[in-house]
């Protein structure tokens, strides 16, 4: 049997307020890649630089970093991105039909349809087993939605012999989970912003940027 994994680590960016006062993307990236994680190392010498200049970092969140931090955190994810694969689903949510909005609906659907166009695009029958990572998820409700959710796709999508695991890790604990949420971030800003000095960074790892709502409605094509 193949001794090769594939590690898949999520992150998400806007929120499920879908009236007037909330967010107007939802945006799920996907950073796919095997091992050797060759950014963590330098990640990891960054964070005790940061220490010994006298800042007090415990991990990194693009959004709340100063933009100093998040210039330093760029360069490194910018000179490992080789064997990275970087997939996007963005929702323009005004254009959500109604019955979809429910967090508990919501949020599986998306990130279903997203890990199964990832997985889709690898020789899966070559890997002993798929680790989907995501950040910790507070509320018991919508954990339970996603296990599911992943779990559908991966038994749907795996051949019977390979084997899977959907994980839970805090993201101040994980390096690859704060790199996804740079990255994230950084889709995040080009079409919420038109922002594109971070996207520019990771675009070489970019497979895809795919607007759901590209057709003017919330369906699944």
């Amino acid at each position: 049997m193949s001794e090769r994994y594939l590690y898949v680590f999520l992150d998400e960016a806007g929120n499920f307020d879908f009236s007037t006062g909330g967010t107007k993307y939802f945006i799920l990236s996907a950073a796919s890649k095997e091992r050797p994680f060759r950014a963590y190392q330098e990640m990891t010498e960054l964070k005790y630089d940061l220490v010994e200049r006298g800042m007090n970092i415990e991990y990194f969140h693009a959004s709340e970093d100063a933009q100093p931090v998040r210039n330093e955190v760029f360069s490194i994810i910018a000179r490992n991105l080789a064997g990275v694969r970087l997939d996007s689903l963005i929702v323009e949510k005004r254009k959500i039909e109604p019955a979809l909005r429910p967090e508990e609906r919501f949020y599986p659907r998306m990130l279903g349809y997203l890990l199964r166009y990832v997985l889709n695009g690898y020789p899966l029958g070559q890997y002993r087993e798929v680790i989907v990572f995501t950040d910790q998820i507070p509320v018991k409700k919508k954990r339970k939605a996603i296990e599911k959710a992943a779990k559908v796709v991966l038994t749907a999508m795996l051949p019977k012999t390979a084997r899977y695991r959907v994980l839970h890790h805090d993201s101040k604990s994980n390096m690859d989970l704060q790199i996804v949420d740079y990255c994230n971030w950084a889709v995040y800003r080009k079409w919420d912003a038109q922002d594109l000095r971070s996207h520019r960074l990771v675009r070489p790892a970019i497979v895809s940027e795919f607007d759901f709502c590209r057709r003017g409605t919330g369906r699944f094509y």
